[in-house]
């Protein structure tokens, strides 16, 4: 799907009137230019061209969030669509231009709760599917970079789905503590509780799989020879 697919208003008009009878009529360029605080603008009043100047300015950082959260999913670009529209839809609810990347990365975090629990009720249809029982070819992971991160998502499948976003939005995403709990849109005092066992259910299953044994050697935060 194009990413211009959700800019359904941005280019509907290009100045039909050329007749030689007719005077030069004036129209709003399709190209918007202007700062952030002039792109919000715009987009609540409806300028033809803002909507795609917003998607193009932040699509990579909302992207990044979706694929912290999900992992590899074929339904990333529909989800990218889906955060941007969201967003479009309720840009009157931002007062503050200069927390944008926060508030959609909680519009992306939420979609991407959604999609979770989507993809856990399909699976759960899928046990009692005839296909389950038929043998399934894997192919081999490309390298053990990827394989690792297989494994990862893996034992994040398991994890309940809370517990789960705070471990992405600390550890994978990235994002401080503040930032994260705002993200997942709880209390700090909560999201420190959720973290905490994030944390030891994200550890308990990642010793249980050779893959991830080196990177938690590797690691500082959760080096296995130093905890036992």
């Amino acid at each position: 799907m194009s990413r211009f697919g959700l800019l359904t208003n941005t280019v509907t008009m290009q100045a039909e009137a050329t007749s030689t009878e007719c005077e030069p009529q004036m129209f709003t360029p399709l190209t918007f230019v202007g700062d952030e605080s002039a792109l919000y603008e715009a987009l609540r009043t409806g300028h033809p061209g803002a909507a795609a100047a917003f998607y193009d300015r932040h699509a990579d950082h909302v992207q990044r969030t979706l694929r912290s959260a999900l992992g590899p999913d074929a339904d990333l670009p529909d989800l990218l669509q889906e955060v941007f529209i969201r967003a479009l839809d309720q840009i009157g609810k931002l007062n503050d231009t200069e927390r944008v990347r926060s508030w959609l990365g909680t519009i992306a975090t939420f979609v991407a709760r959604a999609h979770l629990r989507l993809r856990a009720r399909r699976r759960w249809l899928g046990l009692f599917s005839p296909e389950t029982t038929r043998p399934q070819h894997l192919d081999p992971p490309s390298s053990e970079a990827r394989w690792a991160l297989r494994e990862i998502y893996e034992v994040l499948d398991h994890m309940p789905l809370n517990e789960r976003m705070a471990f992405v939005s600390r550890f994978i995403d990235g994002k401080t503590l503040p930032e994260a709990a705002k993200a997942c849109q709880t209390s700090l005092a909560t999201f420190k509780r959720r973290l905490t066992r994030a944390e030891r259910q994200f550890l308990d299953g990642a010793r249980k799989r050779p893959a991830l044994v080196p990177w938690l050697q590797d690691g500082t935060r959760w080096n296995i020879q130093r905890q036992g």
